[in-house]
């Protein structure tokens, strides 16, 4: 089910944004022993995201990725779908769905899946569009993915390795291709999920390829190889598909997590960090976890003119994919 009405709650712009003014309580989930409601505080951020970028440039799409249990009210996948923040977001991004769970190339366990989909089922109830991203690269699993995500009306990728640094080579052309003008998420197909360019030597040779694909929607970062911003002359040159039609490009932002190399950081952190800067990620290294509902770290990703977001609206972007959207877990289990 595509989203069919617009949501006018997220049009009606305050003049001025600050941090944490436009949220709104949607239920009453975990609450840690000092009183705060990290699943809640995570739907704030997220819901004054969308109200910011979609005042600057209306339409802009927003699609946090995994953090699911934030569709509904107790995080539960019987519970009561929380309406502030669907009504605030476009799509959500859900990785490892029927494949990678646990392994890559490896089918996703049963009731793990059973328990993803009955939340991404609501989302399509509500008219959010899903993205799945799964990995793995036999032949046989790509179309399995790809199969069982259509059957669910899901937009999917089969992502043959984990780097999202490629694109597939199999199939040889983008499932579900298709033709016509996509000028709303509403009207992908498929999309195209690469993030890093490493293996492309030069700004002009990405593009190119990126050019050259017929893919309805381009999830890429906005940095060519970590400092080097595209221009919105180079946003702009991706907006049509190679079969003519237009396409989305949306830009990939981390909220949840601070990136040692982007354009925000600064070398004394390391040594005295912020108070909104935690630990690093073991599993990342140059990723740190962010207490996301701090004022401070919070004004870096929007709500001004100096703002991430605000790089990736004045870039040409049509929306943003949100990362580490599932960061509350991290502090419900502290």
């Amino acid at each position: 089910m595509k989203r069919v009405l617009l949501s006018t709650l997220l049009l009606i712009a305050a003049t001025v944004f600050s941090c944490g003014d436009n949220s709104t309580d949607d239920g009453d989930d975990f609450t840690d022993s000092d009183g705060t409601n990290y699943k809640q505080e995570m739907r704030n951020f997220v819901q004054n995201i969308s109200m910011y970028s979609k005042t600057e440039k209306p339409g802009f799409i927003i699609i946090p990725q995994n953090g699911h249990e934030l569709l509904t009210v107790n995080g539960e996948e019987t519970g009561t779908p929380a309406g502030n923040y669907i009504t605030a977001i476009d799509g959500v991004g859900r990785e490892d769905l029927f494949y990678g769970y646990d392994d890559d190339n490896a089918a996703t366990p049963a009731a793990d899946r059973s328990y993803m989909t009955a939340f991404m089922d609501i989302a399509e109830e509500n008219g959010v569009q899903v993205l799945v991203t799964d990995y793995c690269s036999t032949h046989s699993f790509m179309d399995d993915s790809y199969e069982q995500n259509a059957a669910r009306d899901y937009i999917s990728i089969a992502a043959d390795h984990r780097e999202l640094d490629n694109i597939p080579d199999y199939p040889a052309v983008p499932y579900n291709i298709n033709a016509s003008d996509v000028k709303t998420l509403a009207e992908a197909k498929n999309f195209l999920y690469l993030l890093n360019p490493g293996p492309y030597s030069t700004k002009a040779a990405f593009l190119n390829v990126l050019k050259n694909t017929d893919y309805d929607v381009l999830i890429i970062d906005l940095f060519y190889d970590g400092t080097e911003q595209l221009t919105p002359d180079d946003v702009s040159s991706l907006k049509v598909k190679a079969n003519g039609g237009s396409h989305l490009v949306i830009a990939y932002m981390s909220i949840g997590e601070s990136e040692n190399y982007r354009y925000y950081w600064r070398a004394e952190w390391e040594k005295n960090p912020p108070s909104w800067l935690a630990g690093e990620n073991p599993g990342w290294p140059g990723n740190y976890k962010v207490r996301y509902w701090d004022e401070s770290w919070q004004k870096i990703i929007y709500g001004n003119i100096d703002s991430y977001i605000k790089k990736i609206i004045d870039a040409g972007f049509d929306g943003v994919y949100l990362d580490i959207i599932d960061a509350f877990e991290y502090y419900e289990n502290q």
